[in-house]
């Protein structure tokens, strides 16, 4: 079986936001990939109603294009605690189906509602989100995160945050860290410091 990508999409009060990322996301990954296969055009495959108040859209694609689009409510996780969890070895840059070895890594995260991984010495992401790092002046992201999220792409696009290596170190002396992905918002989950377990 030919690897599987997958785009989610916020879908807010009937309308696919931020979609602009998401097309340039699904180009770099077709083009790397499948080279010379035609691209989808997101506008063209997505079809919310008006009673999609708050859902997530999974769009999956292969080198046969796209194989599946299906729409599901979304409920936010209560997140208040993250593992540290260390690996020199894990890539995500694409945004895969399979997560086998973001799994491996979740199981390890004890009593915290989630991990946050550091690859060579540098944070990076937790199992599903980017992360903005806030140290009392501004909101850094790591400059190299495991996967080039696509509210990361447009929060950096709109100078609500800046790029940056963040040491372990300099995370734990930050005032707080909010998980971001394609359905939250920065500041909708934030995790104080304190609840960051070594």
């Amino acid at each position: 079986m030919s690897q599987q990508f997958v785009e989610t999409i916020k879908i807010k009060d009937g309308k696919a936001m931020n979609l602009s990322c998401h097309q340039a996301r699904m180009e770099r990954t077709v083009s790397h990939f499948f080279k010379g296969q035609v691209v989808p055009n997101l506008n063209n495959i997505l079809s919310p109603t008006a009673d999609m108040h708050f859902y997530k859209a999974r769009v999956v694609y292969g080198k046969g294009g796209i194989e599946d689009v299906q729409y599901a409510p979304y409920t936010m996780r209560t997140i208040k605690s993250l593992k540290v969890v260390r690996d020199d070895t894990v890539d995500y840059s694409f945004k895969s189906t399979d997560r086998t070895f973001l799994n491996r890594l979740v199981s390890m995260k004890g009593d915290c509602d989630e991990i946050i991984i550091v690859k060579n010495g540098l944070v990076t992401d937790t199992s599903f989100t980017n992360i903005a790092v806030y140290d009392g002046d501004v909101w850094l992201t790591p400059k190299q995160p495991l996967l080039m999220g696509t509210k990361r792409a447009q929060l950096l696009g709109e100078g609500k945050l800046r790029e940056a290596d963040i040491t372990l170190e300099q995370l734990m002396k930050a005032e707080k860290v909010s998980l971001i992905n394609a359905m939250i918002e920065l500041g909708e989950r934030e995790i104080a410091i304190n609840n960051i377990c070594l």
